[in-house]
């Protein structure tokens, strides 16, 4: 795929109809659905396993990004890789054993996503990067929706788009995305953008709306390409 990765997050949808939710989406123009794993001990929230992420497999064959917010992940890692993840993503704050994990996650057939918190520094990830297909930067501290950005997230962004460039390898942001943030994050080097509430807010009507406003966003005033350059087809 070429340009910028829309991948709205759940978090944001009506939880009592996300299979609906998912479809509608897919139908609006989502590249991937984002699936966010809370487990209420990593971060301050709990949200859904492996048998919602299967149970929502059927409803679209589009890419489906799991970041997993748990510790340990290693328990974890096939059920959700069976229940029909395409990317996993864990924290490198998550456990003192993380090449294992990204490691489990290639054996089972999935890209492997390394993830950080706003206050970790790229340099955590140096030694993993011949181990990832994706890079996944909080840019609002994780556990809820609806924060705001962190700007200072934005030099992550950089530094990893410069330690990531050539390696095919995707730069993918999370929290605080809208069509004003969006830009930003596209300018410092990412390509691919969970939304929440820019996208779902408002009901499934204006979902094909917000979601190109988001790709506009990103192909105006983003600089797209800086280092990423490892997106899959959708």
């Amino acid at each position: 795929m070429t340009g910028p990765i829309i991948s709205p997050s759940i978090l944001s949808a009506d939880f009592a109809a996300l299979g609906e939710e998912v479809r509608a989406v897919s139908e609006a123009g989502a590249d991937w659905i984002h699936l966010d794993v809370m487990d209420g001990h990593f971060v301050p929230n709990i949200t859904f396993g492996p048998a919602v992420v299967k149970a929502l497999r059927p409803h679209t064959a589009k890419h489906f990004d799991v970041h997993l917010m748990i510790a340990p992940a290693d328990a974890y890692l096939a059920a959700f890789a069976e229940a029909g993840a395409d990317t996993i993503s864990v924290h490198v704050e998550a456990g003192p054993h993380i090449h294992r994990s990204l490691q489990t996650i290639r054996s089972l057939g999935k890209r492997a996503g390394i993830a950080l918190n706003p206050g970790t520094p790229a340099s955590a990830i140096e030694p993993l990067l011949d181990m990832v297909d994706l890079v996944l930067v909080m840019t609002v501290n994780p556990g809820f929706g609806g924060q705001s950005f962190i700007p200072s997230t934005l030099e992550t962004i950089a530094r990893i788009a410069t330690l990531t460039k050539g390696r095919g390898i995707d730069i993918e942001v999370d929290g605080g995305i809208t069509t004003e943030t969006v830009g930003l994050a596209a300018r410092a080097g990412a390509n691919a953008f969970v939304a929440g509430n820019a996208v779902f807010k408002g009901g499934p009507a204006g979902y094909a709306e917000r979601i190109a406003a988001i790709r506009q966003g990103a192909i105006q005033h983003g600089a797209m390409g800086s280092g990423a350059g490892g997106a899959v087809s959708c």
